[in-house]
């Protein structure tokens, strides 16, 4: 982390659900030498002088905290329980073992009761006993809540018949990081609390619209509405090459990549 930085988000993931590059493709993008058109499944991991955690554990977890040299996890987020999204956690359990701590877990309600569904032999607690079992630690997202030296205000976004919930992190009121992936829309709410923030990281899956994600223009326009002072894309598909889509990007607007660092001062 860059001396005298407030916040530093590390971008794990910036993959869409099948990841590029999918399964039994040839296009272009799939096949490309770029490395940066090499996309692990979208997740992240935000460091602030008092904390270090991740967004989602997405079934690559393992392989981006290898590549990442993760050491360090004080909490997880979780945006929604989707596969691409929850899968790698049971990967936490290392964590729980070096740090020999119950892992903080941060979600809706309603994410909590799908994580509880799907790894009810982590939350049925009968692992508590053993140092290298998860040891989920349950905190309900309910309103406004601090973590470290971090205030994060969560907000709902539309994902087609679902939701998923975005996260604004601030510090002594300013904005520093927007994080909004798997939506369709940002609503007025979520663009009001986004405000004027440092450094926005939002859904931009391809050129043409789709019923669950924004599209290129779709995320373009949001970002101008939240007036954010720079953009990052993320769960990019394999209709966006890296070199190519930047070209016509707006000044301040980019597409992110895996193992992007991005500091906020």
């Amino acid at each position: 982390m860059k001396v005298g930085a407030e916040l530093e988000i590390t971008f794990l993931g910036t993959g869409t659900s099948q990841g590029v590059p999918m399964i039994a493709c040839d296009c272009a993008v799939c096949h490309s030498s770029d490395p940066r058109d090499t996309r692990l499944r979208t997740a992240a991991r935000v460091r602030t002088p008092k904390a270090e955690f991740v967004i989602d554990t997405p079934p690559d977890f393992r392989t981006q905290a290898l590549r990442e040299n993760l050491r360090r996890i004080d909490a997880v987020l979780y945006t929604h329980a989707h596969t691409d999204h929850v899968m790698g956690f049971d990967d936490l359990r290392r964590f729980c073992e070096t740090q020999d701590m119950e892992m903080p877990i941060h979600a809706t309600p309603a994410v909590i009761a799908e994580m509880r569904r799907i790894f009810s032999f982590a939350f049925d607690g009968s692992g508590v006993a053993f140092r290298n079992f998860i040891r989920p630690h349950v905190h309900e997202i309910t309103g406004p809540f601090a973590l470290g030296d971090l205030d994060v205000t969560s907000v709902q976004l539309p994902h087609g018949r679902f939701s998923t919930t975005g996260y604004i992190f601030s510090k002594d009121r300013r904005p520093l990081l927007a994080y909004f992936t798997d939506c369709n829309a940002v609503p007025q709410a979520a663009r009001e609390a986004a405000r004027g923030v440092e450094v926005l990281v939002i859904d931009a899956l391809r050129p043409h619209p789709h019923p669950t994600h924004l599209s290129v223009s779709e995320a373009i326009e949001a970002a101008r509405g939240m007036q954010a002072k720079r953009t990052f894309f993320t769960h990019m598909g394999h209709d966006l090459g890296h070199a190519q889509t930047e070209a016509g990007l707006p000044d301040g607007v980019r597409l992110a990549y895996d193992g992007l660092r991005v500091s906020v001062s």
